[in-house]
């Protein structure tokens, strides 16, 4: 169907006159009413924007009804919408566009909310009955018309809202279900009913009659393994808390349930993979500002998981761009092990320097000597402590014609970083 306009008011040249919008996508078609402008000249003349809660109450429940015979009819997406007075919107299936513009228009001129409470009726499903205690066969074409898998993923979604667990199988043209109140669910609605109103147990001690249907054996798990189970029993524990992992990451991550945070842990912790289109004619690369985009671009990638496991606010790698020539050398070295790159170093030459005993804040004098500097050195979590940070260092050293002792180190050093210093020049270090 194509996009649509309807003005409501006897101008349509006045911007103040509202509107109703039909677009199309494809599942649904939104009927949105525009009151923008309108409840913006109301609101200069000092009249009250606000819907009348009658308003309101009628278009979310023509909303929610909506919704629903959308998600019944298999569309597994989300939608959105505003809450304010400017916009109004209703998701509708592509027959009931007509009425819910009709409906729409008398709510807002007439002040009519029955049209929609009439829509709300004709589109609401019979969720309470499907969802109902007890084993049954639900047919399709008797009791719902959607494919019996759409018609199963919508079925277990309302049942989550329920805080039921649906024992279910779709068949060739049916669904079996047995919904069952878990133990949890129940005590958690027993205790606040003030965020579950109206809510009633109907599942609890339900007894199976004589004549229900036996839904046929299929194979697969055994059936009822937890019919007249005991509750699992909770008991009030200090556990320790944190905010932050080792990753650098945040714990609580509930905009994605921790997914990011997992996926970031397991690169920090397995390290970060190598492309495979790039050839590593031996396990240690050494990355400069003038090597192809490919390699500068991993060393960059790289940088990112010590920057946010040290929550720094720069990245020790940043030639992105074209090949460059830096005066103080500037590279990166990447370790690789079972086709992950699991230790980074970043580094440079340069020539202001003091010698530091590693303990107290004791410095001996000046040295303006060329040396290879350390910058920064990360290593994936689960190879830590075997001896991967001395091998960086070591290759540090061979790289410029230098002792590992004749290296120097960026100040202030970390303590994980002290403690390899000390390993591997144990009579001191040059920091700058």
């Amino acid at each position: 169907m194509t996009e649509r306009r309807i003005y409501l008011d006897p101008d349509p040249r006045d911007r103040r006159s509202r509107r109703i919008d039909v677009r199309a996508s494809r599942w649904y078609a939104s009927v949105v009413l525009n009151r923008d402008e309108y409840v913006y000249a109301a609101t200069q003349h000092g009249r009250s924007p606000e819907l009348p809660s009658a308003y309101t109450e009628a278009i979310d429940r023509a909303r929610s009804a909506s919704m629903d015979r959308i998600c019944y009819d298999g569309y597994s997406g989300g939608f959105s919408w505003g809450n304010g007075p400017s916009w109004i919107t209703l998701f509708v299936q592509f027959s009931q566009v007509d009425t819910a513009v009709e409906a729409l228009r008398a709510a807002e001129l007439d002040h009519d909310y029955s049209k929609l409470h009439a829509l709300a009726d004709s589109l609401a499903l019979p969720v309470d009955d499907w969802l109902a205690p007890g084993e049954r066969e639900l047919v399709r074409g008797v009791h719902f018309h959607s494919p019996p898998s759409s018609f199963l993923n919508f079925l277990r979604s309302k049942a989550s809202g329920y805080g039921l667990r649906l024992n279910a199988r779709a068949t060739a043209g049916s669904v079996w279900v047995r919904p069952t109140l878990p133990d949890i669910e129940k005590m958690v609605r027993e205790k606040s009913p003030e965020q579950y109103p109206g809510w009633v147990d109907r599942w609890t001690g339900y007894i199976e009659s004589d004549t229900a249907p036996i839904r046929p054996w299929v194979g697969g798990r055994e059936q009822d393994l937890s019919y007249g189970a005991s509750p699992v029993q909770f008991h009030a524990a200090n556990v320790p808390t944190f905010d932050s992992c080792r990753c650098g990451k945040r714990l609580q991550e509930s905009s994605d349930d921790g997914k990011a945070h997992a996926a970031h842990h397991t690169v920090w912790e397995f390290g970060i993979r190598a492309p495979k289109n790039l050839m590593w004619l031996g396990e240690l690369a050494v990355v400069t500002t003038e090597s192809p985009i490919t390699w500068r671009r991993l060393a960059y990638k790289v940088a990112r998981w010590p920057q946010v496991e040290n929550h720094y606010d720069f990245r020790s790698w940043s030639h992105i761009d074209k090949p460059e020539v830096t005066q103080d050398n500037f590279r990166s070295y990447l370790l690789r092990a079972n086709d992950r790159v699991i230790g980074y170093l970043a580094a440079h030459d340069t020539n202001e320097h003091r010698h530091w005993d590693l303990d107290g804040s004791r410095y001996d004098g000046e040295d303006n000597t060329l040396r290879p500097r350390i910058i920064l050195i990360w290593v994936a979590g689960a190879y830590r402590h075997q001896g991967i940070g001395g091998t960086l260092v070591r290759a540090l050293a061979d790289d410029f014609g230098c002792k590992i002792a004749d290296v120097s180190w960026s100040s202030p050093i970390s303590p994980a970083g002290r403690r390899l210093a000390r390993r591997l020049s144990p009579e001191g270090v040059w920091v700058s």
